[in-house]
């Protein structure tokens, strides 16, 4: 299986070469040259697999420069009961009929980005340690990847983080997963803005060829291929515990990758009829799936809301999304994303009959929630339906029952759990949700952290000071 940029890069790679790269030269997307196709036989063979078995069957047909025991032995260290606390690892909740949660939230940080973090942690360093070689990270995070990669990375042998984040948007449990860290390879930077100027100035130092080079700059972003192929995985874990011939994912969504993998999974041929787009308040995705027109915003216009993490005005995965749309055409993909939309903030593909045929063809609808949206579904769940969920989960719940179809069950997917974002809870509830025990007085311990202006050259100058 070979990689190509959706800019058009004339380079084609192996799977562990665009594992320590991130962004392709010409600041493309890497997707695989093609999607692997899953017919019913081999969904037969694959349904009733122990999570880290399925998990083996979908990567090693993205993956062919890992031997297959060591990518089985990858798989089988990474999800366990003892780092996700239960046996199946993404179980399935029957909220009531026709609607499901999928819990994501068991691993090490209580968010779904740990489902493919501890795999990429992993990943890295049997990569680099193959290699001889050291990597350094850069990644940009609203709330949960900053946490999960830290958590997946800390100790690692030959790999350093360095994590910017928003100054004081993220929750307070947020902020304390991470900067409370005090491992050295770990290194937080408060960025003074909001999460689309830590994204820019992850994509900018990437793109910086010579800078990326010298200090060996590598993503854990979801612009990083390994992260969504390993999302893709549970897109199958829910199809099959729900035991129906046709499955709809709601999914929230800030960025596009958490639902761009359900994209992937539903092109290998997974039976998904429908994948759900929740937004908050931010909702460029919704606006786009709604018209065509994708209308990033200033930092200015992005709104701080009770479900953080997706406080994002610029889906960095979605140009994968756009470069199927378009038939794979990297030129105007390249157009778009490369010209356009930095000279004007905007396109429009609303006139373009790809965009027609797209919620036949992809099977995307959408929605946004509100703040009071979130504390109305955040209430009725748990007192109708004895769950507690998150702000995020609660925007997902709240956009899927208005898409639900009759006989084709509903699966949203969990984004964190409760404990994270507390004060709404408590809003919604008049209770504290339950914290683990290992995250007892997390806010009260000593912070590790660095303050830094939305200067590209400045977080550079604090790379290159921290690598000698």
């Amino acid at each position: 299986m070979l990689y190509v940029s959706t800019r058009g890069h004339p380079d084609r790679k192996h799977f562990c070469e665009i594992l320590l790269e991130g962004l392709a030269p010409d600041g493309g997307l890497y997707l695989p040259e093609h999607y692997p196709q899953v017919d019913a036989a081999t969904l037969d063979q694959w349904r009733g697999l122990p999570y880290h078995e399925l998990a083996f069957e979908i990567l090693s047909l993205y993956i062919d420069d890992i031997p297959a025991a060591d990518l089985r032995a990858i798989c089988a260290k990474t999800y366990t009961p003892e780092v996700f606390g239960t046996k199946a690892i993404v179980p399935l909740r029957k909220l009531e009929d026709g609607l499901y949660l999928q819990a994501l939230s068991n691993g090490p940080t209580l968010a779904f980005k740990d489902m493919a973090m501890q795999l990429l942690g992993n990943l890295f360093e049997y990569e680099l340690a193959r290699r001889g070689e050291e990597l350094n990270i850069l990644g940009a995070t609203s709330g949960d990847t900053g946490s999960a990669a830290e958590y997946a990375m800390r100790g690692k042998k030959g790999v350093r983080v360095f994590m910017t984040s928003p100054r004081g948007r993220m929750s307070p449990f947020q902020q304390a997963q991470m900067f409370s860290l005090q491992d050295a390879n770990i290194h937080n930077l408060a960025i003074e803005g909001v999460f689309d100027d830590c994204q820019d100035i992850v994509k900018a130092v990437s793109n910086d060829l010579a800078f990326k080079r010298r200090y060996r700059i590598g993503t854990v972003n979801s612009i990083n291929w390994a992260r969504l192929m390993a999302q893709v995985v549970y897109y199958f874990a829910g199809y099959f515990q729900a035991s129906a011939q046709k499955v709809d994912f709601a999914v929230p969504s800030g960025n596009f990758g958490n639902i761009c993998a359900g994209h992937v999974a539903r092109m290998m041929g997974l039976p998904i009829g429908r994948l759900v787009l929740a937004t908050n308040e931010n909702d460029v995705l919704d606006e786009f799936f709604r018209t065509g027109v994708y209308r990033v915003r200033s930092g200015a216009d992005t709104h701080e809301t009770s479900s953080p993490s997706m406080d994002i005005s610029k889906a960095s995965n979605f140009e994968r999304f756009v470069f199927d749309l378009l038939g794979r055409d990297a030129a105007r993909t390249r157009a778009l994303f490369a010209d356009e939309l930095p000279r004007t903030g905007r396109f429009d593909l609303g006139r373009d009959p790809a965009f027609a045929q797209a919620r036949e063809r992809f099977g995307f609808v959408s929605g946004k929630s509100t703040h009071a949206d979130r504390v109305a579904t955040i209430r009725d769940t748990w007192e109708r339906l004895h769950a507690m969920v998150d702000t995020h989960t609660a925007d997902g719940l709240k956009v899927a029952r208005q898409h639900l179809q009759p006989g084709v069950p509903m699966v949203v997917l969990e984004t964190a759990l409760p404990v994270k974002f507390a004060a709404t809870i408590v809003e919604a509830l008049g209770r504290e949700p339950e914290r683990p025990a290992r995250f007892e007085g997390i806010e009260s311990l000593p912070r590790r952290v660095t303050v830094l202006p939305a200067d590209v050259a400045r977080v550079q100058t604090y790379i290159a000071a921290q690598c000698g």
